[in-house]
Order: C-alpha cells, then sequence, then structure tokens
C-alpha cells in the first residue's frame, strides 16, 4: 500500500509538534483571582499569566491555574486546595511552579487561622515537589490592596501578617522569593476596583517574573564556604544572613537563593535593616547584600583601614570587583571617603540623606542642630581641637570635584524640607560641583519630606539604577515569538 505525500507531511508535522511542545518550558501560575485575570476586558490576553507567555516566547508554556478568591488556608470557604485549578496544575507536570497566593488569607473570617498558614504553604510546596517534573518553585509576596474595607482584604494585614509568614517560608524552605508589593504602593490608579491589577498593572507582574525566570544565575557559588569565622545564620525578609565577627567588627552577609552573572554586591555603610527596599529587592535578582559596622568612626582612616581588609575578604569570597556602595544619612561620608581611597573598586555610589559635610552635620554649623555628642566622637576620631574642627576641609563636599571625575554614576535620593542634614548644605552644593566637573550624578527629591523616612516606598528608581550601573538590568524589547 503506498502512503501518499500529505499523510506522510502530517505525520512528521504531528512528530514536529509533539517534540516541541515536549521541549517547552512549563509554568504553572498558582494564584487567585488577579491571577485568573478578573476585571480585565481580556483576561485571556492581558492577565499576567497571558502576557508573561508573550514575553517568554515559544520556548515555554504558561499555564493559568488561577481561581478567584481562592486562599492557600484549607479550610476555608474557597480554598485553593479544592479547586479544579489545583488539581489540573499538579497534573499538568510543570518545570517552573509561580505560587502567588495569600491576598484572600488577609480577609478577618480568616484571620483566626494563620497558625496554619506556614504549615499549610509548606504543604502546597511539597506536592509539587514531589512532582517527577521536579520543577523549580518560586515564591510571589501578593501585590498591594487599596481596599478600605478593613474586615476583608486588607493591605494593613499583607504587610505585617501575610507576607512575613511568606518570607518564613522562603527562609525555611531555601526558595526564590519575589514580593511584589512594594511594586505596587505607589500605583493606586492601577487598580480600579482597588484589588485587581489592571491591563497595565498585570504587565508590571509579567515583567517582574519574567526577569526571574530568565535570570542567568551562577552554578555552585556559596560564599558562605570562603568565611572561615564562626557564623551564626538568621533570616532576612526570606534570605539567608550570616553574622560573624571580623577585626573585632559585626559583619553580615546575606546571599541570594540564584546569584546573579558577575556576583554583584550591595555594601551596605550604616543602620542595617532600615528601610530595606531596595536591599530585598537587589537580592531577588541575585545581589549579596553585605555590611561591616565601623561606628562611630565618620569614614576616618581607621574606618578605612577595616573596609578595605573587608572588601579583601568579599573578593576572597569570590564578589565582583566592583561593588555598589549604600550610604544613609551618615553613612554618605563612610561611603564616599573609601571611593576616594578606591575608585577602582566602585561601580555606583547610592546615598540617601546623606551627610556630606561633617560641619554640617553633627557639627551644626550652618542650619542644621547636628548633634553635640557624635561632634565630639567626629572631632576624637580625627583627633582635632576645635579650632580644627571648625575649619575641617576632608568631608566629601570638599572633594566633590576630585569624586566627579572618577566617573562613576551616583543617585542621591533626598528630602527636599530635611532640617537635619540640610540638603542645602550637602547634597545641593555637591551636585551642583559634580556635574560643573562632568560627573554623573542624578538626585531624587522628595517634597515635603524631612530628613525621614529614607529610601522610597517603591524602591524601583534605586534598583534600575543600581542594575543598570552594574550591567545587570534586564532591557525589554518588542519581540515576541508566540
Amino acid at each position: 500500500m503506498r502512503i501518499k505525500p500529505i499523510f506522510i507531511t502530517l505525520i512528521l508535522w504531528g512528530i514536529f509538534f509533539s517534540l516541541n511542545a515536549q521541549q517547552n518550558i512549563k509554568v504553572a501560575c498558582i494564584g487567585n483571582s488577579i491571577t485568573y485575570g478578573m476585571g480585565l476586558a481580556n483576561r485571556e490576553k492581558d492577565s499576567y499569566p497571558a502576557q508573561l507567555q508573550g514575553m517568554l516566547g515559544s520556548k515555554y508554556q504558561v499555564l493559568n491555574f488561577g481561581h478567584s478568591g481562592a486562599t492557600l488556608l484549607k479550610n476555608t470557604a474557597n480554598s485553593y486546595w479544592k479547586t479544579k485549578a489545583y488539581a489540573d496544575a499538579l497534573k499538568s507536570e510543570p518545570n517552573i511552579v509561580l505560587i502567588k497566593l495569600g491576598t484572600n488569607d488577609s480577609k478577618g473570617a480568616n484571620r483566626n487561622r494563620y497558625q496554619e498558614f506556614e504549615s499549610t504553604y509548606k504543604d502546597l510546596i511539597n506536592s509539587f515537589k514531589e512532582l517527577s517534573s521536579k520543577p523549580r518553585i518560586i515564591l510571589v509576596a501578593p501585590v498591594s490592596t487599596f481596599n478600605a474595607d478593613t474586615s476583608s482584604i486588607s493591605d494593613h494585614v499583607l504587610v505585617n501578617r501575610i507576607i512575613p509568614m511568606i518570607q518564613q517560608v522562603a527562609f525555611n524552605e531555601k526558595l526564590e522569593l519575589i514580593n511584589l508589593h512594594p511594586l505596587f504602593v505607589d500605583k493606586e490608579e492601577l487598580f480600579p476596583d482597588k484589588i485587581h491589577p489592571s491591563s497595565a498593572g498585570a504587565a508590571i507582574i509579567a515583567s517582574r517574573l519574567y526577569e526571574t525566570i530568565t535570570q542567568k544565575g551562577t552554578e555552585n557559588f556559596d560564599i558562605y564556604t570562603k568565611i572561615k569565622a564562626e557564623k551564626n545564620i538568621t533570616g532576612f525578609y526570606g534570605f539567608e544572613c550570616a553574622n560573624f565577627k571580623f577585626n573585632g567588627r559585626d559583619c553580615k552577609v546575606v546571599k541570594p537563593r540564584v546569584v546573579a552573572k558577575g556576583r554583584p554586591w550591595v555594601w551596605r555603610a550604616r543602620f542595617w535593616g532600615h528601610e530595606p527596599q531596595a536591599d530585598v529587592s537587589l537580592l531577588e535578582r541575585g545581589f549579596h547584600v553585605v555590611y561591616c559596622d565601623v561606628a562611630e568612626l565618620f569614614g576616618n582612616s581607621e574606618a578605612i583601614t577595616l573596609w578595605n581588609s573587608f572588601y579583601a575578604l568579599m573578593r576572597q569570597g569570590g564578589l565582583n570587583k566592583k561593588v555598589a556602595l549604600e550610604g544613609m544619612s551618615r553613612g554618605g561620608v563612610y561611603v564616599y571617603n573609601w571611593a576616594l581611597a578606591n575608585p577602582d573598586k566602585v561601580a555606583c555610589i547610592y546615598a540617601d540623606a546623606p551627610v556630606l559635610d561633617l560641619k554640617s552635620w553633627p557639627g551644626g554649623k550652618g542650619k542644621g542642630p547636628g548633634s553635640k555628642s557624635d561632634w565630639e566622637i567626629f572631632k576624637k576620631d580625627y583627633q582635632l581641637n576645635d579650632e580644627e574642627a571648625n575649619r575641617f576641609n576632608k568631608s566629601p563636599l570638599d572633594h566633590a570635584a576630585k569624586i566627579a571625575r572618577f566617573g562613576f554614576p551616583m543617585l542621591h535620593v533626598v528630602g527636599d524640607v530635611d532640617d537635619v542634614v540640610p540638603i542645602a548644605e550637602n547634597t545641593t552644593p555637591f551636585e551642583k560641583i559634580v556635574k560643573e566637573n562632568g560627573g554623573d550624578i542624578k538626585v531624587i527629591h522628595k517634597p515635603n519630606v524631612n530628613h525621614h523616612p529614607h529610601s522610597l516606598p517603591n524602591p524601583t528608581p534605586i534598583t534600575d539604577f543600581i542594575l543598570k550601573a552594574t550591567g545587570q538590568k534586564v532591557i525589554f524589547t518588542a519581540k515576541n515569538e508566540m
């Protein structure tokens, strides 16, 4: 019997599509109505799983297993465990699992069951771990909500109860974590009903997930094996933090779940853990975040020497030659003084309400009140008498022109009515001199904000600045392989 060419062609195409389907990386999106796409005019096109599919292209198959109203908790009116979506998700044998549950668990009716939340989350994780596909599991903390009904879905409960529990599960299970909440705190306009994001909001979610899924990691790298000091491992917003002594100083190294190519890192100068949203967002993207306490040395030669030794330790541990320096308040003096001594080791500087003239703070020689006790410590650190201290000219502001010529980019975030570290005596003259000398500096002004709060509620501008400066920024294109 002779087989007609058309049948041979159909058979070959069938084999091709079958093999192609087998090669697709299946991404299972586990979630509630936000995952499902409720409120969107065209959920098949505009839900975040659908938009993620468009971004990832034909090598991936993104599956939407969202169920409206679903909770992570089991014994509720609408538990995800009881849904067909959950059963179908298990049957799909995914390669990547994105779990975005918790929003509905914040409702008043569910709050008496929070003692079950972490163990139930672990059970859900294990149900996917046990699949033959052995998927990569990524936990996704909820977006912000702007709902006014405190007995229903509550942003306060999400921030103070649900998200910390998800972070604890990520820490215990050593899983990747993406916290979407900070990305939306300033974007209420993207939530037409105060709970569900618009298609533009869904695009932000999809973009963030795309970054994580496609991130190129460094295999078999663990800096903790290089740190010989006795370490105490604690949690830091879902990540592992090693606490140890080095040269008699308290030090910390937080490691990401997936280490980014090039092993980038952020070095915080002062006030560990204060307004950590930028640090956490960079940990999510594969950065290490480190700290070496040199308080209160005000960036003097002893501080520089201690930091030089700590830098050498981090380099021996395998981190990148160039580091992103982060200085909050008086930390600005520390990062700029170290950069002056080590300009070739600096990728960029992020300074937040920074002290740049020690006569302004703690000296109080300008409009600000200063700090008498810290002024005495400063004089002792630099071995100055009163007259010498009043003439001090070795602050970062005094070296602004030199710093400008080093060429590394700088970002300052300042409150325009800061009366502790007045910007007119610190960032404003520093910015002017840097720009006059061809330096690369950007200043983000916060109108009607004093010295506190530091950072930005949504750290995206800070994160993007550091990603770009370190060559880690993901470039989204219009290319669509679908």
